[in-house]
């Protein structure tokens, strides 16, 4: 079984699925997986062993400002050109299964070439039933066009849909370690200097900022950390809260351990603003459509218990299936 597996690269959440799917994915032996990135320069990836001679592509993706999804500069930023011609050279035929995590090139190369793609990710979630917020005409569009698909197998933290799964967790078997007094930041979308800034604001507290951009260093009560997975991951473990943007993974990663979370989701965003209303819904974290101050300090002084949730192994479910073929429906 030759698996082609393509994994967008914009954001690391997907990367974090795709760790997971891999691992997974090595327990069969028969299995052959080709993985393929985009959305990221080659040398802005981390951590990508467990992916091998991995391809890469420049793909297709977003630009982002101080918190804001910016259309006019993701418009001019996109070399159109180079995606049409890594759709038409990329040999999906060769493989016995194309899937997709919303990474368009596989995505599109399938479409146009007669192959079907499965794919397995957050964004193929968004059914009738699924909680929505910040949809336009041109959000929906790009949303479905993007990555195409035949089928989708949708991740959520709810059964919105008979194709929706629980969220793929690429956190260590171990449990977490008993929670310290630092709470963990992760705003990648945010202007660093000014997050920086803002958490120096609580004095009182002690915070670990996340960034790939950030060096490793102290300011004040903020110890700044370059981004990698293993030193995350152990913050994350003893951390007694979350501040982050509203990526579907982090906060999975923190429902699952039992961290609570106060969460801004990216402006003008549709899936971002869609989680913001889904964790609302649901009850699951305290969303702020903005930085507030007022509200970041309550929910630092007292921040509310997490729900009591543990999501099961769906990467070796998925990897299962996927070994035999997928052939069994979604549902």
């Amino acid at each position: 079984m030759r698996i082609l597996y393509g994994v967008q690269a914009t954001g690391q959440g997907h990367i974090s699925r795709a760790r997971a799917m891999a691992h997974a994915l090595k327990q069969h032996p028969d299995v052959d997986v080709t993985w393929l990135f985009s959305g990221r320069p080659r040398e802005r990836l981390f951590d990508m062993e467990p992916f091998g001679d991995f391809q890469h592509r420049a793909g297709l993706t977003f630009v982002t400002e101080a918190g804001r999804l910016r259309y006019r500069k993701t418009i001019m930023a996109n070399r159109y050109w180079q995606f049409i011609r890594d759709v038409q050279r990329l040999d999906v035929k060769a493989y016995d299964l194309v899937v997709t995590d919303y990474e368009p090139v596989t995505a599109w190369a399938g479409k146009l070439k007669g192959q079907s793609v499965l794919g397995i990710g957050h964004q193929y979630a968004f059914g009738k039933n699924t909680p929505v917020e910040g949809r336009s005409l041109a959000q929906h569009a790009v949303m479905s066009l993007f990555a195409p698909v035949a089928r989708g197998v949708g991740l959520h933290w709810s059964n919105f849909g008979s194709n929706v799964l629980p969220p793929i967790l690429d956190l260590p078997p171990a449990p977490p370690t008993t929670a310290q007094d630092h709470i963990l930041v992760y705003l990648p979308f945010e202007d660093q200097a000014g997050v920086t800034e803002w958490l120096n604001g609580f004095s009182e507290h002690r915070f670990l900022q996340y960034a790939s951009t950030l060096p490793n260093d102290e300011q004040g009560n903020v110890g700044r950390r370059t981004a990698n997975i293993a030193g995350f991951k152990s913050d994350l473990a003893s951390a007694r809260g979350v501040v982050c943007n509203c990526g579907f993974e982090l906060i999975s990663e923190c429902l699952h351990w039992r961290k609570p979370v106060l969460t801004r989701p990216l402006a003008k965003q549709m899936e971002q603003l869609s989680n913001g209303a889904a964790l609302e819904i649901l009850r699951y974290a305290t969303v702020m459509r903005q930085i507030d101050n007022e509200l970041t300090a309550r929910w630092l002084a007292a921040p509310p218990p997490a729900p009591n949730l543990s999501f099961p192994d769906v990467s070796a479910a998925l990897a299962s299936w996927l070994a035999g073929g997928a052939t069994t429906p979604v549902a």
